[in-house]
């Protein structure tokens, strides 16, 4: 395999650790500065210059983008994408989490836990958004805002006013989110690569700070995630469209809050916390994608039209919760179970004579108008102009 890190600090932690961990199982591995590349546009042939230089084939990409280069990083990422190479993490997946805003709006439409957060322009909105979230002690966080800069906690609504007025008087976008109390100076990072989290870690703030990013002074202790916490952070990640990732969830009385999913999660505090190989498990998951690539839906579905990509959610109670795959009846709609996941298990083409649990749920392929006529009838209703070829969202 042939690997490229596109990193802009070829001598920083991650960077480094990433490097080692290829050249260790004896693949070929180069760092390139995502500034140096040229993007190339022609008819029916993307291409890519690096210093000048028309760039060599490589198998795979690992994307290591700064918040300070998103737009370029993911139209270089994005020009790999179109010239058919492996990236560890897509150029959508690193713009969908980038924004804090644009990634909550994506998580908020699923059942995934996540603090009440708002979003306002007019001055007048500012007390009723408050409100809305619960009222002092809130958090206002900068959209695109990162390692805990740009986040401030505003113990009055007074305070809040103040600093939200402040902020958007110098043209910044602030959320103001729900303070959740029990999880105060502290937060959990779970490592997602692929399917699993790897590693995990809780950090907790020192003194007065109430942030507990490592970059902060936090302190990191390895954890061990229940599968409740485990099955948060990989869907969320894989909500986002990101293969690695570094979620970062709150423990709430309500369980797992979603705070932030990161495209590019250092390595450094994670690694000496919990004295694991992250390095190398990303390394070997991107060897086996490109060894065993999975098959691009979207060209099954040009084939047949009306034919497209659902997942399930079994509900308690439902007509499908206890029936095996075959009492579902799901094939004679001319629908498939391609994939069960079932809290952090995955089980890929699960046996006719499996039974379904409650909130089991079912990736399937097939009719949209069968997969449509699962949906409750109020979400039906609502819903129903939104489904489209790829990925829309069923419950029975």
């Amino acid at each position: 395999m042939k690997l490229a890190i596109l990193s802009c600090g070829p001598n920083s932690y991650s960077t480094r650790r990433l490097k080692e961990a290829a050249l260790e199982r004896n693949y070929d591995v180069k760092v390139l500065n995502t500034l140096k590349f040229a993007i190339d546009l022609e008819e029916g042939s993307p291409d890519l210059y690096y210093r000048q230089k028309q760039l060599s084939h490589y198998d795979a990409v690992l994307p290591r983008i700064g918040a300070s280069i998103t737009y370029y990083g993911t139209a270089v990422v994005r020009q790999f994408e179109e010239m058919g190479v492996f990236c560890a993490n897509t150029s959508n997946g690193i713009t969908n989490s980038r924004d804090k805003l644009r990634s909550l709006q994506i998580l908020s439409r699923h059942h995934i836990g996540i603090p009440r957060t708002t979003f306002v322009s007019d001055k007048k909105d500012v007390l009723p958004a408050i409100e809305r979230v619960g009222g002092a002690p809130v958090v206002i966080k900068l959209i695109e805002g990162t390692q805990g800069i740009g986040v401030l906690l505003a113990d009055t609504v007074k305070a809040a006013e103040s600093i939200i007025e402040l902020l958007q008087s110098q043209k910044q976008n602030v959320l103001i989110q729900k303070f959740v109390a029990e999880s105060r100076g502290k937060d959990i990072r779970a490592f997602v690569v692929g399917d699993r989290v790897v590693a995990a870690m809780r950090r907790v703030a020192q003194g007065q700070e109430f942030r507990s990013n490592v970059h902060r002074g936090g302190v990191a202790e390895a954890v061990e995630l229940s599968d409740e916490y485990t099955e948060t952070a990989v869907r969320a990640a894989q909500i986002l469209g990101l293969r690695i990732a570094g979620v970062d969830m709150l423990e709430s009385s309500q369980g797992p809050q979603i705070m932030e999913v990161n495209s590019s999660p250092g390595l450094e505090g994670i690694e000496k916390c919990t004295a694991l190989d992250i390095a190398g498990a990303i390394v070997e998951y991107i060897a086996a994608r490109v060894d065993f690539p999975d098959i691009d839906i979207r060209q099954r579905l040009t084939v047949s039209r009306g034919y497209g990509v659902s997942e399930i959610l079994i509900r308690e109670g439902s007509n499908f919760d206890g029936k095996t795959v075959t009492e579902t009846r799901l094939r004679d709609s001319d629908i498939n179970v391609l994939t069960l996941y079932r809290g952090s298990t995955v089980i890929p083409n699960p046996r006719n004579d499996r039974t379904l649990q409650a909130n089991d749920r079912l990736l399937c392929f097939g009719k949209l108008d069968a997969m449509r006529d699962l949906l409750p009838p109020k979400s039906q209703r609502r819903r129903q102009p939104k489904i489209k070829d790829l990925n829309p969202s069923a419950a029975a």
